[in-house]
């Protein structure tokens, strides 16, 4: 199969059908159709944020309905007239929350996480901020963090009357709260 992110990408708009049969050697996410090839492995310390993140979204969420995930799971965001095989917005968060039970499906989610997390690299940090942004204010994410692991420097989109507003911006230190999930309390400093 050659690689779908060259192939017809003007006049092809691919679904997760289509992206189910790509090849595992290389990760995609889809936006409106069309494939986006994810950057190579990440730096150690991209990894770190999002093990953190995901450990400590995990212990505060034991027994509860909500569930934490990490990438790469798949997330699908279909129209109200698409399927699911049909969606033609696949992407995989870092670090996300379902309080949905019935978005879980056996090989991908269905439907906007309650809490999405983007660890920010220098290859993606456009499409995290200006792309993906877009789609999970329009899909009705909840709260929307990009983490900036280089700068220390957290934004928080919360979404109110189904729009994001100016995000809050913090720095990485001492601990944040998730505002739709309080008793997530993200703590960034090593503890002593």
């Amino acid at each position: 199969m050659t690689d779908p992110a060259h192939s017809h990408v003007q006049t092809q708009r691919f679904t997760y059908a289509d992206y189910c049969t790509w090849p595992d050697d290389q990760r995609y996410e889809l936006i409106e159709g069309i494939p986006y090839a994810m950057a190579p492995a990440p730096v150690i310390a991209h990894q770190q944020v999002v093990l953190r993140i995901a450990a400590q979204a995990q212990n505060a969420l034991k027994g509860k309905p909500c569930q934490p995930f990490v990438a790469p799971v798949d997330v699908l965001f279909p129209q109200t007239s698409e399927s699911g095989n049909q969606s033609h917005t696949v992407l995989q968060p870092d670090v996300f929350v379902i309080c949905d039970p019935s978005k879980i499906e056996r090989q991908a989610i269905r439907g906007a996480p309650d809490w999405v997390v983007e660890v920010l690299s220098p290859a993606t940090a456009s499409r995290d901020h200006i792309v993906k942004r877009r789609i999970y204010e329009t899909a009705g994410v909840r709260e929307y963090w990009l983490v900036h692991p280089e700068d220390r420097i957290l934004m928080i989109y919360r979404l109110e009357n189904g729009v994001y507003g100016k995000p809050d911006v913090q720095a990485l230190t001492g601990e944040t709260p998730v505002g739709i999930l309080p008793e997530i309390l993200i703590q960034w400093d090593e503890p002593e």
